[in-house]
């Protein structure tokens, strides 16, 4: 059965040449450099046209079109061009295999077709860009970490797709092929030799995959919310530990997800004093997007933005490395995405 698939005719076709940001713009969401926020800091936002190349079918809800949303989004509100734009890399195998079985990653470049789709399963279709652009996703995560701990910037974005985190240690499924939220995690413990990282996951479906990964490890602290039931059917019983799971009733709006940051998520992650945070952020819990039926506003990912980068300030010297995962109606999309960026960069 197809559990989170949405098909639509407001999906059309796409063209997969590189995005250029729209030259229309929205006067109310204009940014001036006069009127630039004061201390606003130095924002990766790292990106590849590659992750344009992936599609999966003309109807599919994870299409092109949501990078070219969010990128005009951002150019129209003036904030395009005060973003420091980086280009990903390629993700080197070693970082892959962090967090995957190599006989998965094997398995999957085995599928990889030279034309045409491949069904991982019902929802979830390789074409002949999908590993490329999967690669890219992970690559920024890398770039991102990499960043963020060299100085060179204190925050990123990672406008990415496909996503990553329903991806398992072995399994590909959910629209996601790499967890790159978990290979950023993971890459920061391992490569930079931190001994604490958050991962805090907002989207409305479970991180299913993230907590498959990460589950156990002490240097680890997961703290999520999602609509349940829904896809994946999973997180109300925890994995392990260091999760702190926080299901959310369908229909319930910005006023729960609010108390469960207050009263489940910030008491963990005080305790908790991260080095660094990473954000698997989702934007389908949008009360427009359909692909679920939880009631949150563009105020509601401002709000939880502000939450997230408190404790950063407080622990971790500011340093968040965010990281696109879902989102499908695609003006809510890209003003949430706008939302998001405008409390990380101080803007």
């Amino acid at each position: 059965m197809n559990r989170k698939l949405r098909t639509s005719a407001a999906f059309p076709a796409i063209s997969l040449s590189q995005h250029k940001p729209s030259a229309r713009f929205d006067a109310n969401l204009l940014v001036c450099p006069e009127h630039r926020a004061e201390g606003a800091l130095a924002l990766a936002y790292i990106s590849h046209p590659d992750c344009l190349r992936h599609e999966m079918g003309e109807h599919h809800p994870e299409s092109p079109a949501r990078l070219r949303a969010i990128n005009d989004r951002l150019s129209a509100a003036g904030i395009w061009d005060w973003l420091r734009h980086v280009e990903a890399p390629l993700a080197p195998l070693r970082a892959l295999q962090r967090a995957h079985h190599a006989l998965y990653l094997a398995e999957l470049n085995a599928a990889w077709p030279k034309q045409g789709y491949v069904h991982l399963d019902p929802d979830t279709y390789m074409n002949p860009y999908t590993l490329t652009a999967a690669s890219r996703a992970a690559g920024a995560v890398l770039r991102a970490v990499d960043g963020v701990m060299a100085g060179e910037f204190q925050r990123a974005f990672c406008a990415v797709r496909p996503p990553g985190h329903h991806a398992t240690r072995a399994e590909a499924m959910g629209f996601c092929f790499y967890n790159n939220a978990a290979i950023a995690v993971l890459h920061a413990l391992d490569q930079h030799g931190l001994a604490r990282v958050a991962l805090v996951d907002f989207d409305v479906h479970h991180g299913n995959g993230s907590e498959d990964i990460l589950a156990n490890d002490e240097r680890v602290l997961m703290v999520s919310t999602f609509q349940h039931p829904l896809y994946p059917a999973s997180g109300a019983e925890p994995l392990g530990f260091n999760m702190v799971n926080v299901p959310l009733a369908p229909y319930t709006d910005g006023v729960a997800l609010r108390g469960a940051v207050t009263r489940d998520w910030l008491p963990a992650l005080e305790r908790f004093a991260p080095q660094m945070i990473v954000i698997s952020a989702g934007f389908d819990a949008h009360r427009d997007d359909d692909m679920s039926q939880l009631m949150w506003a563009d105020a509601d990912y401002a709000w939880l933005t502000e939450q997230i980068v408190e404790v950063a300030d407080r622990h971790c010297r500011g340093r968040i490395v965010s990281t696109l995962e879902g989102g499908y109606d695609l003006s809510s999309l890209a003003r949430s995405v706008l939302a998001h960026l405008r409390v990380l960069g101080g803007y």
